[in-house]
């Protein structure tokens, strides 16, 4: 079941947060920056597999804090070049891509819950009119809570059904 929810993702009681990036990105704006500084360790993790593995828009990195809670890295953007100055735009092909292999990870480890942003139309630059459906597409038959954060709201804790 999908709920759109207003607040802060960064409070979301879901095992895992999902979010857009480009590879290579380096977190300086929006929720990957508010994530960066909530988890240093999560983007310097990052940088080290971008490095290792060279990712390609429309895969995906999966993270795991202290809690257990996944914070899962979903690359909708070209990559970042010149060691991640600047993030290129997403891709609804790439938006696509990146939901469905979320579908087939959140059902292949049993995740209990999901939230994510308006992905991909921040820095991605995206209209949400255009993301909104594909995010119903893919996901809206996972048995679980997903939760959409529609409007953030820094420090406010969401309505989150389910939890």
């Amino acid at each position: 079941m999908i709920y759109e929810v207003s607040g802060d993702i960064l409070l979301s009681q879901a095992r895992a947060i999902a979010h857009g990036v480009a590879p290579n990105d380096n977190f300086a704006t929006g929720l990957a920056l508010s994530l960066r500084e909530h988890w240093p360790a999560l983007y310097k993790d990052f940088r080290n597999y971008c490095h290792i593995y060279h990712p390609k828009a429309g895969e995906q990195w999966t993270w795991v804090n202290a809690e257990g809670q996944r914070i899962i890295n979903l690359m909708t953007q070209e990559a970042a070049y010149d060691n991640g100055s600047k993030p290129g735009k997403a891709s609804t092909e790439y938006v696509n891509r990146t939901l469905k292999n979320l579908k087939q990870l959140v059902e292949a480890e049993n995740i209990e819950s999901l939230a994510l942003p308006r992905l991909a139309t921040g820095v991605g630059g995206l209209d949400w009119e255009e993301v909104r459906p594909l995010i119903y597409k893919h996901l809206e038959d996972l048995n679980i809570p997903v939760y959409i954060y529609t409007l953030y709201q820094k420090g406010v804790k969401a309505d989150e059904p389910a939890h």
